[in-house]
Order: structure tokens, then C-alpha cells, then sequence
């Protein structure tokens, strides 16, 4: 039941903040938006690129909005409390990864097949790219979560947090654009989607101990 509370209790502050919530989606609608005219307007080379740059978008969205991922619990002194209370970290954190997902990742995942679109993907990797966001995004943000942890009682730590986690991300992302270019030129996808869900079952369930262990560290405690 705490699980289910926490979550609840997420989503309703969330709510009084949408601020947070918008900033990363059109964070992510602009970068991708933004290709076509660095680059170039041609369909050819944008249906080429388009797995990279919507991938690449939603790593840095997701990395955006993550940062405060504990941040208004820790100016409330919220963090404190639940860091000296008698009860174990890992469901709390992993009630918050799942949160913030729904609340920032699950609108990039519902959002990115129109900017595939946009980008002149072919409609048949559409699917593709929908299914391979849902299940990195998730492991984005539980990883975020972990460098998050670490950073969260620094002024200026999100120049920290990027050098911590940016690393960890590359795998997701070369899978993940890797499963809808193969998706766009025919190729099977079944191997590369299994990757992506392998990488999130691992992330869920080591993300959480890893933010407990790291939000007592960043604490002293």
C-alpha cells in the first residue's frame, strides 16, 4: 500500500507543478523539430537520421527533467524524514521512478511517432519506435535516477549528474535507435527489442537499491 501511496502522492504534487511535466515534452518536440532546418528538408536524408535524433531528444529530455527528481523533497526536508525513518528505500524509489516516468517519459513515448512522422519515418517503423521508447525510456529515467541520487544535496550538480549517467545511457541508446532503423529498412527486430527489455527489467530492479544506497551516501547517513 505504501507503494501505491507514494505514487499517488507523486502524481498530485505533480500536478501542482505542470511546469515540470511540459518543459521536457516540449524540450523534446523542439530539438526534433528544430533537425529539418539545421540540417536539411530532404525526406531521403531525414527518414535516415530520424531513429538518432528522436532517440538522442528523448535521452536529453529524459536527463532534463530528471534532475528534480528529488528535489522538492529535499527543500521540504521530506528526503530527511523518509532517510531516517524505520523503513526500507526500495519500494519509496522505485514508487518515484515510476512516477516520474509516467508523469515525463510516457508523453515523449506517446508523442514520438508523430515526430517520426514528421521526419518522414516510414509509417511500418512507427510501431517500432513506439514499443522501443516504451520500454528504454523507463530504464532512462531509472538510471537518471541513480545519478540523481548522488547529486541531489549539490547547488550546481547537473553538470555532475550528466558526466555520471551519460555514460550508462549509450547502451540504451544505440539499441534503441538501432531496433527502429532496423525497423525501417525491414530487417527483423525481435533480438534488439529483447536487449531493450532486458536493460529494463535490470534497471527496475537494481535502480532502487542503488538510489537508496545512494541518496544516504549523498546525505552522510
Amino acid at each position: 500500500m505504501s507503494f501505491v501511496a507514494t505514487v499517488k502522492r507523486e502524481l498530485l504534487l505533480a500536478c501542482r507543478r505542470p511546469a515540470e511535466i511540459i518543459n521536457p515534452l516540449f524540450f523534446f518536440v523542439m530539438v526534433v523539430a528544430m533537425f529539418p532546418l539545421g540540417v536539411s528538408p530532404k525526406a531521403e536524408l531525414l527518414s535516415v537520421i530520424a531513429p538518432g535524433v528522436i532517440w538522442v531528444a528523448a535521452l536529453l529530455a529524459v536527463l532534463l527533467s530528471v534532475e528534480g527528481l528529488f528535489r522538492a523533497d529535499h527543500e521540504s526536508g521530506a528526503l530527511e524524514q523518509l532517510l531516517v525513518a524505520p523503513t526500507n528505500l526500495y519500494l519509496p524509489a522505485l514508487a518515484k521512478i515510476l512516477a516520474h516516468w509516467l508523469l515525463t517519459g510516457l508523453p515523449l513515448v506517446l508523442v514520438g511517432p508523430l515526430l517520426g512522422y514528421m521526419l518522414h519515418l516510414p509509417v511500418s517503423a512507427s510501431s517500432t519506435l513506439l514499443l522501443a521508447l516504451l520500454l528504454g525510456t523507463p530504464t532512462l529515467t531509472a538510471i537518471g535516477a541513480i545519478g540523481v541520487s548522488l547529486t541531489v544535496g549539490l547547488r550546481s550538480g547537473g553538470i555532475l549528474l550528466a558526466l555520471l549517467v551519460l555514460p550508462l545511457y549509450v547502451p540504451v541508446l544505440v539499441f534503441g535507435a538501432g531496433v527502429v532503423s532496423y525497423a525501417a529498412n525491414g530487417l527483423p527486430v525481435m533480438g534488439l527489442l529483447a536487449i531493450l527489455a532486458a536493460l529494463l527489467l535490470a534497471s527496475l530492479t537494481l535502480a532502487p537499491a542503488a538510489v537508496a544506497a545512494g541518496l544516504r551516501i549523498s546525505s552522510g547517513g
